[in-house]
């Protein structure tokens, strides 16, 4: 069973009739209104945002951005678990268990220690102006959400590519060296216990 259809079929269930209309409606730019009309449930208005490659498993940005218009954070959350937990790419497209458990700590530890620097972290890291201010502008006044936002999104662009160094190397660039230090010391202490 596909996850991205088992994680809409289960959002789906959690919607009210009067939430569905609100997703209908904000909907109805991307989505002819004859359609429109005829969806009776979240599974067909998921299904006619697939049809139209607005969402997919690669890419539930719209999807989060409809639930929080919705004030559905819980689903929002979902999702983010969805793509947290690397559901959200094709197994192959991904970095292999070790490297994404390597990963987990580094983004930790930016995270707890990088500040209001974070967008030249992200420029370091290729991550494009306007996914930059795109972040911003969804995770308004919360500069941790902004920065772990920016993380993910450098972690779906990059894929399988996303390594560790890559970060230890760009906190380095931006002369970020304490946070670059606090990161490899973790990594190390992680790589001496599990010998």
């Amino acid at each position: 069973m596909d996850p991205f259809l088992a994680l809409l079929n289960s959002l789906s269930a959690c919607l009210s009739a009067s939430e569905l209309h609100d997703l209908k409606f904000l909907c109805q730019d991307k989505i002819g209104k004859r359609k429109l009309e005829s969806v009776q449930s979240g599974r067909e208005l998921f299904n006619f945002l697939m049809e139209q490659q607005l969402i997919s498993s690669h890419n539930v940005d719209l999807l989060k951005t409809m639930f929080k218009s919705i004030k559905r954070e819980d689903l929002v959350l979902r999702l983010e678990h969805f793509i947290e937990e690397g559901e959200a790419s094709a197994p192959d497209e991904r970095p292999d268990m070790k490297e994404r458990r390597l990963q987990k700590v580094v983004i930790e530890v930016i995270c707890e220690n990088v500040g209001r620097d974070w967008r030249r972290l992200m420029r370091k890291l290729d991550l494009s102006e306007v996914r930059i201010e795109r972040i911003e502008e969804d995770n308004p006044r919360n500069l941790r959400e902004q920065l772990v936002q920016s993380l993910r999104e450098w972690q779906k662009l990059k894929g399988k590519d996303a390594k560790v160094t890559d970060l230890i190397k760009a906190l380095r660039d931006c002369n970020m060296n304490l946070v670059a230090d606090i990161a490899e010391e973790k990594l190390s202490r992680l790589n001496t216990e599990n010998m």
